[in-house]
C-alpha cells in the first residue's frame, strides 16, 4: 500500500500526474478520445492528485480534465491555477488583481465543471499586484466555498512567507529535480519551517531524465524545450554525458531511469509530493512503480554528486522565461 503525504486538508498518493502536456507546452500530443482514457487509467491504477492550470492551451486543459473525470469527481483531489494566461499571440500574459483571478476562478470551475476546485495556485506572482493582494482574492475563494486550500508557484522563500501570512498556504509548486536545485537554495527550508507542502513538477527535467532527449531530437513548434539553453547545442552534448552515468547508476539500482529520478525527489523530505507529467499510459504505470524504489544513504550521495547544479550545462530558463517567475537562484 502507498504511504500518503498530505496537502492541505487532503492525504494524496505523493505521485500525482501532470496533466499539462495534454494541452500545451510540448509536441505529440493525443487526439481526445486517447487523453480522455489516459486520464481515466490515471485514477484506475490508484493515481488520486491531478494538476491542471486556467493557462495550459487556454483552457482547454481545464476542459479536457473536465470531461475526462467531472463523473469520478470524488476519487482524486483536483488542483488548477490561475493569474497566468497565453495570449493568442503565442505569449503570456500575467493577471494577478482580485477582479482577474476572481473571473479566472469562475472560468476554471466552469470549464472543469465542478463546484470546488480542491486546490488552487496563484501560477505567477503579478509584479504590478502586491502578493497580498492577490492571495486575498484567493482568500475570498475560499471563504465562497469555490477553493478548499490555496497554493503558490514559482515564488521566493521571501515571498511565500508574505503569502503564508495573509492566508494559510497549502503548497508551493516549483519546479525540482536532480538538474534543477534552486528550492535547496532556501525554498525547502521555508516549506519545512512553515509546514507547507512542496509540490514539484518536472522531476524528470521535462523528459531528459526520462530518456526523452538525444542528440538527435529536434522540437516541434510550440515545445517549451526548444529555446531553453540546457536542451541545445553546446550544453545538451555535455548534458547527455551525465545521462548516460545516470543510466548506468539506475541500471545498479534496478530500475528505470525515471522511476530513479522520482524516487531521488521523493526521498529529499516527507513533505515533498511530485506530478510527473505524461500523455503516456504505460509511463503513467512505469512512474507509479517509483513507489518500489527505495534508494541508501550512499545512493543518494551517488546521485547529489552525479547530476547537480554545478555538473548541469545551461541554464534552467531564458532570461525571458526567467522575468516571470520569482524564485531564488544560484549565483
Amino acid at each position: 500500500m502507498v504511504e500518503t503525504r498530505k496537502v492541505g486538508q487532503f492525504e494524496i498518493n505523493p505521485i500525482g500526474v501532470g496533466c499539462m502536456g495534454f494541452s500545451h507546452g510540448y509536441g505529440g500530443r493525443p487526439d481526445e478520445a486517447s487523453a480522455i482514457a489516459a486520464l481515466n487509467h490515471a485514477i484506475d491504477i490508484g493515481y488520486d492528485f491531478l494538476d491542471t492550470a486556467a493557462a495550459y492551451g487556454m483552457g482547454a486543459n481545464e476542459r479536457l480534465v473536465g470531461k475526462a473525470l467531472r463523473h469520478r469527481r470524488d476519487e482524486f483531489t483536483l488542483a488548477s491555477k490561475c493569474a497566468l494566461g497565453a495570449t493568442r499571440e503565442g505569449g503570456r500574459a500575467i493577471d494577478g488583481t482580485p477582479e482577474g483571478i476572481a473571473l479566472t476562478l469562475d472560468q476554471s470551475l466552469d470549464r472543469l465543471g465542478v463546484d470546488h476546485i480542491d486546490l488552487y495556485y496563484l501560477h505567477r506572482l503579478d509584479p504590478n499586484v502586491p502578493i497580498e493582494e492577490s492571495i486575498g482574492a484567493l482568500a475570498r475563494g475560499v471563504e465562497a466555498g469555490k477553493i478548499r486550500s490555496i497554493g503558490v508557484s514559482e515564488i521566493s522563500s521571501d515571498l511565500l512567507r508574505r503569502a503564508h501570512a495573509t492566508h494559510p498556504i497549502a503548497a508551493i509548486q516549483t519546479e525540482y529535480s536532480l538538474w534543477t536545485r534552486n528550492p535547496e537554495i532556501a525554498l525547502l527550508d521555508t516549506c519545512r519551517e512553515l509546514g507547507v507542502t512542496f509540490v514539484s513538477f518536472s522531476p524528470v527535467g521535462r523528459g531528459f531524465l526520462a530518456g526523452a532527449v538525444d542528440a538527435t531530437t529536434t522540437y516541434e513548434q510550440g515545445d517549451m524545450r526548444g529555446p531553453m539553453p540546457r536542451f541545445n547545442a553546446p550544453n545538451l552534448a555535455a548534458n547527455l554525458v551525465l545521462l548516460d552515468r545516470f543510466r548506468a547508476v539506475a541500471s545498479d539500482q534496478g530500475c528505470t531511469i525515471a522511476q530513479l529520478a522520482i524516487a531521488w525527489v521523493l526521498a529529499r523530505d516527507p513533505a515533498i509530493v511530485t506530478i510527473p507529467g505524461t500523455t503516456n499510459a504505460a509511463h503513467m504505470e512505469e512512474n507509479m512503480r517509483a513507489h518500489d524504489v527505495t534508494l541508501s544513504d550512499a545512493r543518494l550521495a551517488e546521485l547529489d554528486a552525479l547530476i547537480n547544479q554545478t555538473t548541469v550545462s545551461g541554464s534552467r530558463y531564458t532570461a525571458a522565461m526567467q522575468s516571470m517567475v520569482s524564485t531564488e537562484q544560484f549565483a
